[in-house]
Parts: C-alpha cells; sequence; structure tokens
C-alpha cells in the first residue's frame, strides 16, 4: 500500500507537535511518563493564583498548581492540586498558604511541621489563609486615601472661599506685594553675585582664611603638640607634693615668725633682764658706772700693784693715793709697710 506524500506530512506534524509538548512538559521539570505525587490543598480563597504557579518549601520550587476547581457550587471553597516535580518527604502536619511579592506571580508556600510521618500522594494538606502583599499594602494604604480625599476636599473649601475673599482691593494688594517680591530678589541677586556681592567678598575672605589654616596647618600642628606635651609634663609633675611641702614650710615659717615676735615682745617689755637694760635708763647708768669703777680699779691694780701685793723685808715704801679716773692707756705705735 502506497502512502501519499500528504499523509507523510499530516503524521510528521503529528509526531512533532508530541515531541514539542512532551518536550516542553520536561523541560518544566514534569513528569511525563508516569504520574507526578499529587497534593491537594483547600483554600476559601485564593487571589490571583493561577494554574503552573509555583510550590515553595524554603524558597525552593519543589512542583506547580496542576488545576483549580471549586468544591461546591456557591463556591465556598476552592480545591488546588498540587503536583511535585521533585522526590521530597512532606511532614503531614505542614501548612500550605498562598504568598507573593510585590512584581513576582502569586505561589503556594509550604511551612513544614515538625512531624516524623509524611504526606502521601492523595493525601490533603492543612491550609492557612494569610494576607498576601498587595493585600498589606491596601490595608495600610487605606486609611491615607482616606485622608487625602478628605484634604482634598477640604482644599476645595479654602480655595472656593479664597475666591470669594479677594476683592479688587485684595488683588491690588496683592500684585503690590508681587513688585515687592520682584524688588527683593533683585536686590538678593546683587547680594549673591559672585563678583561684586557682599556674600561673595565675604566667601573671599572666608576662603583667603582657610587658605591661611591650611597653609599654617603644620605650624599649628605643631603648637598643638608642645601644648599637648606641656600638659603632659604638668600633670607628670609631682604638684601635689611639692604644694604639700610649700605648706609645711610656711607652716614652719609661721612658728619661726610667732616665736620671733614672741622674742621681741619680751625684749621691748621691761619684765625680762634685756628688755630691762634696753629699757631702764637707770640700770644702765648703774651698770655704766660700774664698768667706770671696775676699768679704774684695773688701772689702780696695773700702776700700783705694790698696793695690793706689798711684800717687803725691809720696811714699806708710803702708799700712794688711789686713783679717782682712769689713766691714759700706752699707745704702741703701729709702722705701716
Amino acid at each position: 500500500m502506497k502512502i501519499s506524500n500528504e499523509a507523510k506530512i499530516g503524521l510528521l506534524a503529528i509526531v512533532s507537535i508530541v515531541v514539542l509538548i512532551l518536550g516542553f512538559n520536561f523541560l518544566k521539570g514534569s513528569q511525563v511518563f508516569s504520574k507526578p505525587p499529587t497534593v491537594y490543598a483547600v483554600f476559601d480563597k485564593i487571589g490571583s493564583l493561577e494554574k503552573s504557579n509555583q510550590i515553595r518549601i524554603n524558597g525552593l520550587p519543589v512542583g506547580t498548581v496542576y488545576d483549580v476547581k471549586p468544591v461546591d457550587r456557591e463556591v465556598n471553597r476552592i480545591l488546588v492540586e498540587i503536583h511535585l516535580s521533585k522526590d521530597i518527604s512532606i511532614p503531614d502536619n505542614s501548612i500550605a498558604f498562598i504568598d507573593g511579592t510585590l512584581l513576582g506571580a502569586t505561589y503556594i508556600n509550604i511551612e513544614k511541621g515538625p512531624s516524623n510521618s509524611y504526606l502521601k500522594s492523595g493525601d490533603t494538606i492543612s491550609t492557612r489563609l494569610d494576607p498576601t502583599l498587595m493585600e498589606d499594602l491596601k490595608s495600610q494604604l487605606r486609611p491615607t486615601v482616606v485622608r487625602v480625599n478628605e484634604t482634598l476636599d477640604s482644599l476645595k473649601l479654602v480655595i472656593g472661599n479664597m475666591n470669594s475673599i479677594f476683592d479688587p482691593n485684595t488683588n491690588n494688594n496683592l500684585q503690590a506685594m508681587i513688585a515687592r517680591l520682584t524688588i527683593a530678589s533683585g536686590h538678593l541677586e546683587q547680594l549673591l553675585n559672585t563678583q561684586t556681592g557682599t556674600l561673595g567678598r565675604s566667601l573671599e575672605n572666608m576662603n583667603s582664611v582657610t587658605g591661611n589654616l591650611a597653609r599654617n596647618n603644620e605650624s599649628i600642628t605643631s603648637s598643638i603638640r608642645n601644648v599637648e606635651t606641656t600638659t603632659s609634663n604638668l600633670s607628670n609633675a609631682r604638684i601635689k607634693e611639692t604644694i604639700a611641702e610649700l605648706e609645711s614650710t610656711i607652716t614652719e615659717f609661721k612658728g619661726a615668725a610667732a616665736g620671733l615676735q614672741t622674742s621681741i615682745n619680751r625684749i621691748n617689755s621691761t619684765d625680762g633682764t634685756l628688755g630691762a637694760l634696753m629699757n631702764d635708763r637707770q640700770l644702765y647708768e648703774q651698770l655704766n658706772r660700774a664698768a667706770l669703777g671696775l676699768e679704774i680699779l684695773l688701772d689702780d691694780v696695773r700702776v700700783h700693784p705694790k698696793r695690793y701685793v706689798n711684800i717687803s723685808v725691809f720696811g714699806g715704801k708710803a702708799t700712794p693715793a688711789p686713783l679717782t679716773s682712769p689713766v691714759v692707756k700706752d699707745t704702741v705705735a703701729v709702722t705701716q709697710k
């Protein structure tokens, strides 16, 4: 039996389509010739979850959503058929919930439980309804949107009141105010002019000062180091001990000064001997007369020794009269060399 060219082309097309479908499923990680492990999950609502969305455990894709269908006619609950693409063990007390990113697609996240028994193909996993990121943003932005709308309504009322308030006189005042603002902006521009403005000259002076500081940076650093060295030496000096020694010395000086003052007071007083000698004129004159008499006595002993030591074998001579005043002392001339 001869096969026509048209039949060959049709058969080749069918084979190509089948190979394309099988290759596409193989590249997606689906098991082509055997049914993959299947787990079911029931949700009250699935949001934007669709077929072929990923199933993740700890962020790792482990399967896809194969089918989504309602449990009853009222669509109170929705059954999600999950095909696992990896040979993994999921604890039977794990919980599945719908999650998603702000810009990415929605996916089912499985939070593993601590159980040592695992789900089998055809079992139903427990679910939990968590708000998605978009729902969180909507719930957080909803009060803000309400306040913005209220602000806009208030702004409309304020603008309407301003339109009713602005009469021709007010408009003229506003125009005069704008003209003054224009003049003030011109003056401000002159002030900010880099060539002739006061601010420009001040900035030039500031730049000159900072330049001088930069050029004298080494000198300033050296001065600071000298100050640090001086303060370090002062901190290491025995200032407290020196002050204590000075205080002790001052105390001793005070004691000596007090003793000296006491001695001076005793000298000035007539109660003591030295004070009496210095302050009693009569005692001074008596001592002076006693010294004079002693001097006359000594001169008389020297001039008339026989008066006091009389040794005579053949009889003594006449005793001379005693002295009544000191005799003139003999002097010895000293020749200068």
